[in-house]
């Protein structure tokens, strides 16, 4: 008995008749009368305008370009930092280690392969003063050669200019890259290398920023400018640095040349040019001694009296001659005068400690 009246009471516990269901409070917002679809409309929108917009990176990544910046050995401190600058620029880039010099350049397409890389910007370092930057689309071409001048990085401008790490910039191109066909080579080629890919995993879905690239002097000039949002006005940010376009290959990293800059100067014959000249002005000047010379040696010539230089030259009066009968008095030496007083001085005071000492 005692066993079935603890099950039913169990029971009821459990799954026995339930007792009267407590009332739930109503909220505030429950006490108030529905709203009409129109006003739920109005704060929807509201809501949507106050949101902050989703990340644009959970799209598809579909251009799957990828850059290898590196550089051959023997390059100096301004290389480097200009590297680092480009790396940090560009979100989609790679590293990789410095090439031995004594490698052929061919290599390079190997090693993007490895680094499952389609296009490469390589820095070549020369006399450990002149500086070649290489932009290939590997492995197939075409590539083109560069002499890099007037480098200055982002440590040494110390411009006020900023933008976002890994935000995709703006190219803009000078109108004369498409007035002809070596310039609108290179501009595909630029654009290929310099555009951030869209929905990138290491890029931000900002644009703050532009690289423009200007033809002046038959050379490239590189800028990096902030957008300001305010005026849309721009601000320096760096690193800055001119191209000086060589040649371009058909293949990768050589090939058969395509074009060749006609007003190319290489820095050795500048160098050559600079040094000439100086040894010209020191030649011009030792002429002109060794002149100067020889007319000093040149025995004078004796011109032939003209008489019209005379008619303005006044004659002097002539002074009488004086005669002087009277032998002059000589003159008093006060140095020796002052030696005697000096001498009897010192006789009269030996004579008076003499006789003092008695």
């Amino acid at each position: 008995m005692a066993g079935s009246k603890m099950a039913a009471t169990k029971r009821k516990r459990r799954g026995g008749p339930a007792g009267p269901a407590k009332k739930l409070k109503r909220s505030e917002k429950d006490a108030k009368p529905p709203a009409k679809s129109s006003e739920v409309a109005e704060e929807a929108e509201e809501e949507d305008r106050n949101r902050i917009p989703g990340p644009v990176c959970k799209g598809k990544w579909k251009n799957k370009e990828r850059i290898l910046i590196f550089s051959s050995r023997g390059i100096n401190f301004r290389t480097r930092h200009l590297m680092q600058d480009l790396r940090m620029l560009m979100p989609h880039s790679k590293a990789d280690t410095k090439m031995d010099r004594k490698d052929k350049l061919f290599v390079i397409n190997e090693v993007c392969e490895m680094k499952n890389c389609n296009k490469c910007i390589y820095f070549e370092a020369k006399k450990k003063q002149d500086l070649y930057m290489w932009l290939s689309n590997s492995p197939h071409g075409p590539s083109a050669k560069f002499l890099v001048q007037n480098i200055h990085t982002l440590a040494e401008l110390k411009m006020t200019g900023n933008c976002l790490k890994g935000s995709r910039p703006l190219l803009s191109f000078d109108p004369a890259f498409d007035e002809l066909p070596h310039y609108a080579l290179l501009k595909e080629l630029l654009i290929q290398i310099f555009s951030t890919p869209r929905y990138h995993p290491k890029s931000q879905p900002f644009v703050d920023h532009v690289f423009t690239f200007t033809i002046l002097d038959n050379r490239i000039w590189f800028r990096n400018f902030q957008i300001i949002e305010e005026d849309a006005a721009l601000v320096e940010i760096g690193p800055r640095f001119v191209l000086n376009l060589i040649k371009i290959f058909q293949g990768s990293f050589g090939g058969p040349t395509l074009y060749e800059n006609p007003h190319y100067q290489s820095p050795n014959m500048h160098r050559r040019v600079i040094r000439s000249i100086t040894a010209a002005k020191y030649k011009e000047k030792q002429q002109v001694k060794d002149v100067q010379k020889l007319r000093k040696k040149e025995p004078k010539t004796i011109l032939p009296h003209d008489p019209t230089a005379d008619v303005f030259v006044t004659p002097a009066e002539e002074k009488p001659v004086e005669i002087q009968w009277v032998k002059p008095e000589p003159k008093v030496d006060l140095k020796a005068r002052k030696k005697r007083i000096y001498k009897r001085q010192r006789k009269m005071k030996q004579k008076m400690s003499s006789g003092n000492a008695k």
